[in-house]
């Protein structure tokens, strides 16, 4: 909390921890950082190791798992899966052909529409200018039941994440899977 302080001048409030648990406010990560989160949530709180790699090969780095009790683990990972299979999800229109994925949609807003923006009928993140457009978030891992991928999309000014990152999530997932699926 000193980091504001430090970095900006100001004191950290409490209203600022209210919004970064949503994500906003000083809240920075990495689209790596999002996918192994993922990955760790999908996996049952195991650690992962992000690489790019250009072949399969086994992890042997020892991490601990995560602190978080097993029935709070097996929630976050049913909300996951019911963003794309509940008729209400956010992301209900992509689901992967013959694989359970799981995943978070997310709208990243860069600047809130102004009052003098709304008096000028801007009222929709469409409206705006692209460089004001909100950013488009989507994290997922797949196969649901036996997880073997996650991932995490970002498309910058691209709006909401389950119109724009969800669907690019589910083509690059498809894919992988179809591909290496063993």
């Amino acid at each position: 909390m000193n980091g504001k302080k430090n970095t900006r001048g100001t004191v950290w409030t409490p209203g600022e921890t209210v919004i970064a648990g949503i994500g906003q406010g000083f809240v920075l990560t990495t689209p790596i950082q999002l996918s192994v989160m993922t990955a760790r949530l999908a996996n049952g709180k195991k650690a992962v190791k992000a690489k790019l790699l250009s072949e399969a090969t086994k992890n042997s780095d020892d991490f601990p798992p995560l602190d978080i009790s097993s029935s709070v683990l097996r929630e976050i990972q049913r909300s996951m899966r019911s963003v794309i299979s509940s008729g209400r999800g956010t992301a209900r229109k992509y689901e992967l052909n013959g694989y359970g994925l799981a995943g978070k949609t997310g709208t990243v807003q860069v600047k809130r529409i102004s009052k003098a923006e709304r008096e000028e009928g801007i009222i929709d993140n469409i409206d705006r200018r692209w460089k004001d457009r909100d950013h488009a978030l989507f994290v997922g891992y797949a196969p649901y039941d036996k997880p073997k991928y996650a991932i995490s999309v970002i498309v910058e000014h691209g709006g909401s994440g389950s119109s724009m990152a969800a669907p690019i999530a589910r083509d690059i997932l498809q894919f992988a899977l179809e591909r290496h699926d063993t």
